[in-house]
């Protein structure tokens, strides 16, 4: 935890610096979706942060339409914003919306997931080690053995990594066999669905990794309509999640990140860029940490 707290304070120090002798800073962060608490809580701390500075705020939501994010951008460099938040839908489609804001001087940090171009500074979750570490989490609660799945989401950087963690941990358990991984697109009602058939076709199963606390609630709701001994384990530290860990029953651990600390640390690279820092970082990892029932009563973002 030791280099969050350190990376949070940093960004605290340089959101502090003085702006009245600048002219009124707009900042724009388009989000790709804000329904869910985890972006509505990072949109929490950037509109607090903006407060603070005395900046103007635009935010748009993508609503996982890559073409509506790019259209979002265009609006928002008409509006000369100084500084793009850009949270991207598609890594690789909002290239051309990047290209677009840095030939206007804007600066542009990718939050939460990296976005293709000239970025200038990218800061997420540690998404692999989120991954690794719940899956290991689940290994050692099923005392290694037995069949597991993973409820996988939409294939952006962060998910695959997280995946990519889960897969590495589970393979340190000879005696676990993923069995299958589906895709539940990170959402509860189409999660609950495709847990219901993965019970039904792995009558054996034992544990199941969800890639985030949406999908993770969706196939809580399958395990206990199906009344089944199955473990599960996700990431990211929702309120609802936290609770139902602390509540007790097939729902043991998620992975929490941190998204107020990542919009804040986000704001504070663009602002050191803005005001003229020779050696801004490309790259700032957020860390997480587990949180199960031990902890869960304690937690919030």
């Amino acid at each position: 935890m030791k280099s969050k707290l350190l990376t949070a304070s940093a960004a605290l120090a340089l959101m502090a610096a003085p702006t009245l002798a600048q002219d009124k800073l707009k900042i724009g962060m388009t989000f790709q979706e804000l329904n869910n608490p985890y972006f509505v809580s990072m949109q929490e701390a950037l509109n607090e942060a903006a407060a603070s500075l005395g900046a103007d705020v635009v935010v748009t939501d993508a609503g996982h339409d890559v073409a509506k994010q790019i259209s979002d951008v265009e609006d928002m460099l008409q509006q000369n914003i100084d500084i793009l938040l850009l949270n991207p839908t598609d890594s690789a489609g909002i290239e051309a919306a990047v290209h677009a804001a840095k030939a206007a001087g804007v600066t542009v940090v990718a939050v939460d997931a990296n976005a293709n171009g000239p970025v200038d500074t990218f800061v997420g979750s540690k998404n692999r080690d989120a991954g690794y570490m719940s899956c290991k989490y689940l290994g050692e609660a099923l005392e290694g053995k037995g069949e597991v799945a993973i409820l996988d989401g939409i294939p952006v950087v962060p998910i695959l990594q997280r995946v990519e963690g889960c897969k590495a941990a589970l393979e340190e358990f000879p005696d676990i066999t993923l069995v299958t991984t589906q895709n539940g697109r990170q959402d509860r009602s189409v999660a609950l669905g495709v847990v219901e058939n993965m019970i039904q076709s792995h009558p054996n199963l034992a544990g199941i990794f969800s890639v985030n606390d949406g999908g993770a609630m969706g196939a809580l709701a399958a395990i206990q309509g199906a009344g089944k001994d199955i473990k599960l384990t996700s990431v990211d530290g929702a309120p609802e999640a936290v609770q139902a860990i602390a509540a007790g029953g097939p729902f043991i651990e998620t992975t929490a990140q941190f998204p107020r600390d990542q919009v804040r640390v986000g704001l504070a690279m663009a602002l050191a860029q803005k005001w003229g820092a020779r050696v801004v970082p490309k790259e700032v990892p957020i860390d997480v940490m587990i949180v199960d029932a031990e902890n869960a009563a304690e937690f919030s973002w």
